[in-house]
């Protein structure tokens, strides 16, 4: 037993060691992508379709609202003198304007995060081949995202100046 552990920690010296000898000759990098979001005169115009898509689904779910509150109010003021059939009917059709509007608001949360990722994504591919060809030209291992680095080395090298230049900000 005394032997197979001396074996693992051996085992265990022996990669950390290789793996320092690696890691010691390779460039590793942040950028930080948020500001060269912010920058990006495209930005501003995707923030803008976003509000009117927004405003859109919003005016929508409002004129749902409304045609519910609508129909409640006439149902409570009608109610008393209606048939049987006819109230039936109308307990029918506000339950299903009810589930129309849930379904709506469920869809929208989806079609809202859709929109987002159609207008953002030709944007982030054109930041991921910037950041692409500032890793390639500066011959480096790993880049990472700033925001999720927990702590940066002193040999870390921050990219985000050099992808800004890249893209023209």
């Amino acid at each position: 037993m005394k032997r197979l552990t001396k074996v693992l920690v051996l085992m265990v010296l022996a990669l950390g060691i290789s793996f320092g000898a690696n890691a010691q000759g390779q460039k590793i990098g942040y950028v930080d992508s948020q500001s060269i979001i912010d920058m990006m005169p495209e930005s501003a115009k995707i923030q803008q379709d976003l509000q009117a898509y927004y405003g859109e689904l919003q005016a929508e779910l409002q004129a749902m609202a409304t045609e519910y509150q609508n129909k409640l109010r006439d149902y409570e003021a009608n109610s008393a003198t209606m048939s049987n059939i006819l109230r039936q009917s109308k307990e029918k059709e506000i339950v299903d304007l009810q589930g129309r509007i849930q379904d709506f608001q469920n869809n929208a949360e989806s079609d809202f995060a859709a929109k987002q990722e159609e207008l953002s994504k030709p944007m982030l591919d054109k930041i991921k081949k910037a950041i692409d060809d500032v890793v390639k030209a500066k011959g480096m291992a790993y880049v990472f995202e700033k925001t999720v680095i927990l702590s940066i080395g002193d040999t870390a090298i921050d990219i985000t100046a050099d992808v800004k230049a890249k893209l023209g900000l």
